[in-house]
């Protein structure tokens, strides 16, 4: 009864939740001449509709994917018949892209999956909700089906998907540290914890980066606390980094902005040095040619989208991170890292 008045928006109300067909996938179905209206083939989503109309959705049988199957190592933390949780090591990219066809890790999981997947967006393919840089290690989780899709889709677009990173940075973020407490943005909470919240947008000369800014882009909110502090004096830190929103290089841009950029950031981080009489020679070192950014996707939380259960995974720093903070305090205890 009371149908909205067009095609898209009456999708939108009506079809069930189960279905798992998100706007833009029927929107696509649309275009494709997969919808009747009382049995017309109806290819505009702005088409008028009237109280009784009968409308048939018809989705077609998943398309095998263009992107080629690579037997590719991946370290799997979870798997079931919806979704795969997996620990991308650096230097894998998560999606093919015109400069990088091959190699990635959608082409290591179609591999993996063989036939087991029943399709995502009308093709055979892993359903990818959220994303690390090609340089950041750690965890991924990535939807088998669209229902599994849908559901985690919906749960990052909301923020409530909890992620947790590791970071190692220049110099360490302090409560006490006037020029912080002077930047905008940058505000202390209980704990030490410090929270930057700007809009991101795309550099103006450089379209590749990321960069602070106060009108126009996306909001985005980063938290951070110190965990450890290296040198005498403290020349850098361990950063447990929490994500409000999920932006491009939103922590490597707003820890640069915040004076502490990370140690290896090619992009945000280029030029800065280390102390180098605060450091052992050899972490120092280590630190000046560390070949990626310090960075790691340390745990993520979510509710399962098909079963509801709550689900937490962990991922250990990888080895070359632990090998800098083992060179920066050699005899550091590497327990102390949760």
């Amino acid at each position: 009864m009371d149908p909205p008045p067009r095609l898209d928006k009456a999708l939108a109300r009506d079809v069930p939740e189960s279905a798992a067909l998100s706007r833009t996938r029927l929107a696509r179905l649309v275009e494709a001449g997969q919808i009747t209206v009382n049995g017309a083939v109806v290819t505009d989503v702005k088409a008028r509709l009237e109280e009784g109309d009968e409308v048939v959705i018809s989705v077609p049988v998943a398309e095998d994917s263009h992107i080629l199957p690579e037997d590719i190592a991946l370290d799997i933390i979870y798997e079931d018949d919806s979704l795969i949780v997996v620990n991308k090591p650096a230097g894998m990219v998560v999606h093919p892209a015109p400069g990088t066809p091959g190699g990635t890790l959608v082409n290591a999981l179609l591999y993996h999956f063989g036939g087991d997947l029943s399709g995502v967006g009308g093709q055979k393919r892993p359903g990818i909700v959220h994303r690390i840089d090609k340089d950041t290690s750690g965890l991924l989780v990535v939807a088998k089906s669209d229902a599994a899709h849908h559901g985690l889709a919906a749960q990052f677009a909301k923020h409530t998907a909890q992620r947790r990173y590791l970071a190692l940075c220049h110099s360490v973020p302090e409560a006490s540290d006037p020029r912080l407490r002077g930047l905008r943005g940058i505000t202390f909470e209980p704990g030490n914890i410090l929270r930057i919240a700007s809009h991101l947008n795309r550099h103006r000369t450089d379209r590749q980066k990321q960069a602070v800014c106060w009108a126009g882009g996306r909001h985005a909110v980063t938290r951070t606390r110190t965990l450890e502090r290296f040198g005498a004096p403290a020349a850098c830190a361990l950063l447990e980094c929490w994500l409000e929103t999920g932006r491009t290089h939103q922590i490597r841009v707003h820890l640069s902005y915040a004076g502490h950029g990370l140690i290896g950031d090619p992009v945000y981080g280029a030029g800065r040095k280390l102390a180098q009489k605060a450091l052992p020679p050899a972490g120092a070192e280590m630190a000046q040619r560390f070949g990626r950014q310090a960075l790691h996707a340390a745990s993520l939380g979510f509710d399962h989208p098909v079963s509801g259960e709550a689900m937490a995974f962990e991922a250990p720093l990888p080895g070359d991170i632990t090998a800098l903070m083992h060179a920066l305090v050699p005899d550091r205890d590497p327990s102390t890292v949760a």
